[in-house]
């Protein structure tokens, strides 16, 4: 039986569309999860009231929901710098873990020198070594056409081993020597804490002015340059660069190593102005890796967008923490993010098709 509808290849793209599938994906997402909430037995209205008194409501929830947000807007960076390229880096978790350890070891080490100088190095050690272990992957596939969704994805597992070793099963440098029989991590001096500035009462982190300004970087990069057109140009042919004379090899291993520089300022980030200490069971439930992708994606890989699509992620993820318990559905927000990933997908396809109608009209009967 013939399809009544089809879809066709839109031959150009309106630029309205950018903004509006977008938004329509969310409010999807929004209505499917209260049609499983309703389903539940939960009042939809209650809970979305709920989630948006505790993520997004008030200067201190809201300033909660930055800190929440900034690993996101960083691993948002990072797929949509690699997905622009037709890479798909999944790896954005085990490059923010690299970052963490690295931005760990910094900021135990050096306790002599001033805080700006601190948070530089931390920054430059979170973004050399998530972009070192992402440019092994980007080396793999350049090199061998090694897939690089599955070396990366099996990456992540590698740096949360790695992690949790240094931590709970050695006396490395990073475990507390004085934690004894009960492991923990040691944290970093006071003066590698990174500032957060009170703006009418909201705790702004310097890490969220940094995804901020990396956000306009990456955007000038793709748009502005040489580099970037060449990216473009392996991302619609990679045959056609090739005879246009791009060095597509090292080209796929520098986009994954800004990739990862970006995971692992993340990581970088996540240790100065939130949690004090590499924390591989944290970071781990965090899943700041695998949420960056959502946040990507819903910004169509728009590196500004993707930063303040990171804040309703981050409002999301403090609701589910704050809202915790017998009375709210356990699983709530990674549900949510799992249908705005849905529907952002979704709506990519409505961006790049339309959908037209298979009847035809009835042919003239001759008189």
């Amino acid at each position: 039986m013939r399809s009544p509808l089809r879809l066709e290849r839109r031959l150009e793209q309106p630029k309205r569309l950018n903004w509006v599938i977008p938004l329509i994906s969310l409010v999807a997402a929004l209505i499917l999860g209260a049609i499983v909430l309703w389903v539940t037995g939960k009042n939809p209205f209650e809970v979305y009231q709920r989630i948006f008194e505790r993520g997004f409501a008030g200067r201190r929830v809201f300033s909660d929901s930055l800190v929440s947000a900034t690993p996101l807007a960083f691993t948002g960076l990072c797929a949509a710098v690699a997905f622009r390229m037709g890479l798909i880096n999944v790896g954005g978790e085990g490059q923010l873990y690299m970052g963490s350890l690295a931005a760990t070891w910094v900021g135990i080490t050096f306790d002599n020198i001033p805080t700006g100088l601190m948070i530089v190095l931390m920054a430059v050690a979170g973004m050399s070594c998530g972009g070192l272990y992402a440019g092994i992957v980007g080396l793999l596939r350049a090199r061998f056409g090694t897939n690089e969704i599955i070396t990366s994805l099996m990456m992540n597992y590698l740096a949360a081993i790695l992690l949790t070793y240094l931590v709970y099963n050695s006396f490395s440098y990073w475990r507390d020597p004085v934690s004894g029989n009960f492991p923990s991590p040691r944290a970093i001096t006071q003066r590698a804490e990174w500032n957060t500035f009170a703006i009418f009462e909201i705790g702004l982190p310097i890490a969220f002015l940094m995804a901020i300004a990396m956000g306009f970087i990456i955007w000038f990069i793709y748009k502005r340059t040489r580099f970037g057109f060449e990216v473009g140009v392996i991302a619609d042919s990679p045959k056609a660069a090739r005879y246009a004379g791009i060095r597509t090899s090292s080209t796929i291993v520098l986009v994954m190593g800004l990739s990862g520089a970006m995971a692992g300022l993340g990581g970088a980030a996540d240790v100065g102005n939130f949690r004090r200490y590499m924390d591989p069971k944290g970071l781990e439930l965090s899943g700041y890796g695998y949420t960056g992708i959502v946040v990507a994606a819903l910004a169509r890989l728009n590196p500004i967008a993707s930063v303040f699509v990171a804040l309703l992620m981050g409002g999301l993820n403090n609701a589910g923490y704050s809202l915790r318990g017998p009375d709210f559905p356990s699983g709530l927000v990674g549900t949510l993010q799992g249908l705005i990933l849905f529907s952002a997908v979704a709506g990519e396809i409505l961006i790049k098709y339309r959908v037209k109608s298979n009847s035809r009209p009835s042919e003239a009967v001759a008189a």
